[in-house]
């Protein structure tokens, strides 16, 4: 059996073990161990790997900003920073036709920069947009569809976990990944808020207008926000910021991990200054931290574990290596990847639809011509792959941030919110298209602060 061969029979296996509804970060180990027992012949290889592997992988230093970030989440949401940042937004945009769901795209963007988590923007904008809007008259529909497709912005908006996680795999630097995601963040709230404008218009029934705010009270419930404005603008500011004008070239205040420390103490500080954040609160928010990081890095060991297993059978090389001999065009091998990433984003959730690609997928492109350099190549596939994996969260029938927002209104039929969130797929897959065809619109911040 040829290393490609059995690296495609494990993959199988694999997969049919997470549609028998293993947990995926258990199918990848059991693929790799008995991959890798098969193809050296003895437990002893697997098991002295598994000795060594735990260790390398966890005490890698830049893993740390993971439930450091993580932490921050959950402070915000405990600290009532969701439910400022919703009502500036409606102030703002309320009296538009619409306006409450443009001011709820907004909101998540918000609390998705001080966030970092997909899962968490959807569910606790949702509980604060929601009743606003099924209050105004919008329809479940519209209501449902804007909120899962807003909450996708949590993993693109910097912080974002999995972009830390990407970066790590990859062998980027991580701040150039957040930089990367800035624009391509800021054009997806864009055209949510556009798809939201053209939606009712197309259905004038589906929303109404709210009472115009007079100018004052609206600047007040924005300088309300100024917890969320101080936090990101310090963490994110701090990582890339020049801030030693005697020395040449940039000179960041924190490191990736340090911006992550000062972005959950500030946070968690202002919940207890403002009294939004007790000791309960505070325990809670660190075992759920603590739940949601042994998760994740149970996935991460079962990649590494798989990724091990790959590289024996030299799999990801001989792809790369067939790719090249068949002369397909570059643009049609990362069309055929990102079909493949809408598929698996029926069935997967993000983070393991990253982990379990990355390390067939990456090679292949990095040995494809898409006139970049090797480095720029990584950012900007890492950036359009997480788009995707963005558009399979909202991706009917398992989309994880439909079944989020289900939960949060179970008396509205899942139907309806597969009905209310096609356009919104719809403007990410355009989205995707641009981002495709002008790299340059990704790397442009990457450039001007690098």
């Amino acid at each position: 059996m040829t290393g490609l061969t059995l690296a495609l029979t494990g993959f199988v296996l694999m997969l049919g073990g997470i549609f028998l509804r293993v947990p995926i970060a258990l199918a990848m180990a059991l693929t790799g161990f008995f991959g890798t027992w098969y193809v050296l012949g003895t437990p002893n290889a697997p098991m002295a790997q598994m000795k060594t592997l735990t260790y390398e992988t966890f005490s890698n230093q830049g893993l740390s900003i993971v439930p450091l970030f993580l932490l921050m989440g959950q402070f915000a949401t405990r600290t009532g920073m969701s439910s400022a940042l919703f009502r500036a937004a409606s102030d703002w945009l309320g009296h538009r036709k619409g306006g409450v769901a443009m001011a709820s795209v907004g909101a998540c963007a918000g609390f998705g920069a001080i966030c970092g988590s997909s899962l968490a923007t959807a569910s606790t904008m949702g509980q604060v947009a929601l009743p606003e809007m099924r209050k105004r008259g919008y329809s479940d529909s519209l209501s449902t569809g804007v909120l899962a497709a807003g909450g996708t912005l949590g993993i693109l908006i910097p912080p974002s976990v999995i972009l830390v996680i990407y970066a790590i795999m990859a062998e980027q630097n991580i701040v150039k990944m957040f930089m990367a995601a800035m624009v391509p963040g800021i054009l997806a709230a864009l055209g949510y808020i556009l798809t939201v404008a053209i939606y009712v218009r197309v259905r004038p029934n589906s929303a109404t207008t709210a009472e115009r705010i007079p100018m004052r009270d609206r600047f007040k419930t924005f300088f309300a926000t100024w917890p969320v404005i101080m936090i990101f603008g310090l963490t994110m500011g701090g990582i890339v910021g020049d801030w030693n004008w005697a020395k040449p070239g940039p000179q960041a205040l924190f490191t990736p991990n340090e911006a992550a420390a000062f972005g959950a103490t500030a946070t968690a500080l202002y919940g207890i200054v403002v009294g939004r954040l007790n000791l309960h609160g505070f325990i809670q928010a660190i075992l759920e931290t603590a739940k949601a990081t042994a998760m994740i890095f149970f996935i991460l060991l079962g990649a590494e574990i798989l990724k091990g297993f790959l590289a024996l059978t030299r799999a990801p090389d001989m792809l790369a290596e067939w790719v090249l001999a068949a002369n397909f065009a570059p643009i049609t091998v990362l069309v055929v990847m990102l079909i493949a990433y809408l598929v698996f984003g029926c069935v997967m959730d993000s983070l393991s639809m990253i982990l379990l690609t990355i390390p067939i997928f990456l090679p292949v492109i990095e040995v494809l011509d898409f006139g970049m350099s090797a480095e720029d190549t990584a950012i900007w596939f890492g950036i359009i792959a997480l788009i995707v994996v963005e558009v399979g969260l909202i991706t009917p029938p398992v989309g994880m941030n439909l079944f989020i927002i289900n939960g949060v209104a179970r008396d509205i039929p899942i139907s309806k919110t597969y009905a209310g969130v096609a356009p919104f797929v719809l403007s990410d897959l355009i989205r995707v298209v641009i981002l495709v065809s002008f790299p340059a619109i990704t790397l442009w911040l990457v450039g001007v602060m690098f």
